[in-house]
């Protein structure tokens, strides 16, 4: 028997155990080759931004580089169901907003993933609010919501704005705000918010509800007007702006986040590495200034905390879109 076919047929015999003791020493801390960070979104977007940010910061001793995996379609929902079929082991995380897990289950009737099962949360990545703007097509003298809403009272035709798609958190808060003052807002869906912001600033709609750092540019250049905000307190982004509650709607306090996940049954260990390698990156000056510049907070967390926030963020929203009355079926 030649050396070659002997050394062979001994790393086939041994495979298991070799497969075990690599499984070991990754447990104790042996660094990945190489991390994916997984995004159900295309590449330039917010989503493969944090992802790319979070990725570049990614301490060497859990992976010895970090690239971003863009597994784009369905809305996000492409992503999360293939993190079904990717290994456990801490060397795929998926990076996702949480309306694909919180708001999705109470607008689509049928679901690729289970949204508790199929996920094991790791940490949050990061906090954004919305806003609510008006281009040219509206007076200059409209300079809050309640004003808005009467000219779209007197202006039917018009009374419309857009958001970044239908079924996303914009979308809702747009609705919302028409609902509690008995506004028939039409909604304009667009394949994200800047699109919708050059439509507004072009004059073809009159508003936009989206993330406020959409919105900063084109403020500053004085192209848009920022009416509310939709956070508890005043955004630290746009703090001459009042929110919706200061502005008389009451309770209409509404945050995104995106957070990071594991393959479902993910065991315990792992997500603790794991937990540790984002909170390392998250931490890091450059990718904190570097969301700032996207007006979004960078903030980490355990992973039970994740899950109680996910949990809180499902029951909320329930009752809303049931309100709303919008279904994607």
């Amino acid at each position: 028997m030649s050396i070659r076919r002997r050394t062979l047929l001994q790393t086939t015999a041994f495979a298991p155990l070799l497969a075990a003791l690599a499984h070991r020493a990754q447990a104790q801390g042996a660094p990945f080759e190489t991390l994916k960070v997984v995004t159900g979104f295309s590449p330039g977007g917010t989503s493969d931004t944090i992802c790319r940010r979070v990725a570049a910061k990614i301490p060497a001793g859990y992976a010895k580089t970090a690239v971003v995996e863009n597994r784009t379609g369905a809305g996000g929902q492409i992503a999360i169901q293939a993190l079904k079929q990717l290994p456990n082991d801490g060397s795929v995380i998926l990076q996702t907003p949480m309306s694909m897990l919180g708001i999705y289950p109470h607008i689509y009737k049928k679901l690729p993933y289970d949204p508790v099962a199929d996920v094991t949360a790791v940490s949050l990545g990061c906090t954004f609010e919305f806003g609510i703007a008006v281009g040219p097509s509206v007076p200059a003298s409209v300079r809050n919501v309640e004003e808005f809403l009467a000219w779209c009272r007197a202006n039917p035709m018009q009374a419309n704005f857009g958001s970044p798609g239908a079924g996303a958190m914009p979308h809702f808060i747009g609705a919302l705000i028409g609902k509690a003052r008995n506004v028939d807002l039409k909604h304009v869906p667009y394949r994200g918010t800047q699109p919708a912001i050059l439509e507004m600033i072009g004059g073809q709609i009159p508003a936009v509800s989206g993330p406020i750092g959409e919105f900063t540019q084109h403020v500053n250049a004085g192209k848009a007007r920022l009416l509310a905000t939709s956070g508890a307190e005043r955004s630290k982004f746009a703090p001459n702006t009042p929110t919706l509650v200061e502005q008389g709607f009451k309770d209409m306090v509404f945050a995104e986040w995106f957070g990071f996940f594991l393959p479902g049954g993910t065991g315990a260990e792992v997500v603790a590495r794991a937990n540790g390698a984002l909170r390392v990156a998250l931490a890091d000056k450059e990718t904190v200034d570097g969301l700032a510049l996207m007006g979004l907070e960078a903030k980490s967390s355990s992973p039970a905390e994740l899950s109680a926030l996910l949990k809180a963020d499902f029951q909320k929203w329930g009752p809303l879109v049931k309100a709303v009355g919008f279904t994607a079926d």
